[in-house]
């Protein structure tokens, strides 16, 4: 009675619509961290392995050998570290590591060493974002250092990457500019790179003089828009979830019947209430509550009562709503991910990356289809 429907071939689109951007032959990530935005992580990329994406983008080493147990023989980046972390197994798995300072690359050299295989590092550089990543004072020191344990085979440096801030293009540019200069500096010390990557969804949309040599497409591969001005549709992109459920129970109530917690809805007339399994315990906002909208039979109806762990109620009027009756929270021919976003006064990636709970997901084209 909850269920998340995730189209795969809208992501294989997606895929192809980002490769294609200003005709360019670049690498493309496919970021599935986060369980894939809230798509499922391995269905996800089983079928970006069949597209033939270059590279998969995760935060952290568990995401990294959740995907090699499931036999994902794609190229991993994962950025993200614990001071615990187990580098020896992600080494010995071959999944490429995001080294953002010293002490990180000290351990991952440290663990290669034990491994007997070099690792695969991609250097980051904090060229303003203020999260990972060495800043430019530190850059000449972790390149140095990197140099050292590349000579020593305990190290292959394989990348080089940053992460724009998207505050505003003035802000993007120095950005930009900065990561070029941290490239130069590598260069002059005798470290170059294969894979520069700088951009993600919306970077890569907006600037495309900026690709490098790979760009990294998280929400963009999901269709929907990473800017808040702008809808999926703009750039050719096509929404992948659909979160759905079904009418559980109805019943008519009297004029002046409160609603659920709080009674934030009193019935004005004689009407039909309809309740539908849904809740935060889904990931569906609590503050979506007077504001987000679902869709039964073509038809708008808005979440008027106080959205509950599991559920919510609406009011339908006279319709002739009955249990059974298919629910679009989002997606398909209900509001949308973004629709729900301004609702909730949120963005569409929190809205999709949420979802969870008892929903079952359901997948369309899946690798195992195209398969047989």
């Amino acid at each position: 009675m909850r269920k998340l429907v995730i189209d795969l071939n809208a992501v294989a689109e997606n895929l192809a619509t980002m490769r294609n951007l200003n005709g360019t032959s670049k690498k493309v990530m496919g970021v599935v961290k986060a369980n894939a935005y809230g798509h499922g992580m391995i269905e996800v990329s089983r079928r970006l392995e069949i597209e033939g994406v270059d590279y998969l983008g995760v935060a952290d080493v568990q995401e990294a050998l959740a995907l090699r147990a499931a036999a994902i023989k794609t190229r991993i980046l994962a950025w993200l570290h614990d001071p615990s972390d187990d580098f020896e197994a992600a080494i010995a798995a071959g999944i490429d590591l995001g080294i953002s300072n010293l002490e990180q690359l000290a351990r991952v050299a440290g663990a290669a060493a034990k491994v007997g295989s070099p690792a695969r590092v991609h250097l980051k550089v904090d060229t303003g974002l203020g999260r990972n990543g060495a800043t430019l004072a530190h850059w000449p020191a972790l390149v140095h250092q990197a140099l050292l344990e590349v000579k020593a085979g305990r190290v292959v440096a394989i990348g080089c990457f940053s992460h724009l801030s998207s505050t505003n293009a003035n802000e993007d540019r120095k950005q930009i500019e900065r990561f070029s200069r941290a490239l130069e500096e590598a260069s002059a010390a005798g470290l170059d790179f294969e894979l520069r990557h700088l951009t993600a969804s919306d970077g890569s949309l907006s600037y495309q003089d900026a690709h490098f040599d790979m760009i990294r497409v998280g929400i963009a591969l999901y269709g929907l828009s990473p800017f808040s001005d702008n809808r999926a549709a703009d750039f050719g992109l096509k929404p992948a979830m659909c979160a759905e459920s079904v009418v559980v129970q109805t019943k008519r109530v009297s004029a002046g019947e409160g609603v659920s917690y709080g009674y934030l809805h009193r019935t004005a007339a004689e009407t039909t209430l309809a309740l539908i399994p849904i809740g935060y315990a889904e990931g569906l906002p609590r503050n979506a509550t007077g504001t987000a909208q679902v869709c039964i039979s073509n038809k708008f109806y808005k979440v008027l009562s106080r959205v509950a762990m599991d559920q919510f109620v609406i009011d339908v009027g006279d319709d002739a709503i009955v249990p059974g009756d298919r629910v679009v929270i989002f997606g398909d021919c209900g509001p949308t991910a973004d629709d729900l976003a301004n609702a909730c006064d949120t963005i569409n990636y929190e809205i999709v990356t949420r979802m969870g709970g008892r929903f079952e997901r359901v997948y369309l084209g899946k690798a195992t289809e195209l398969a047989n």
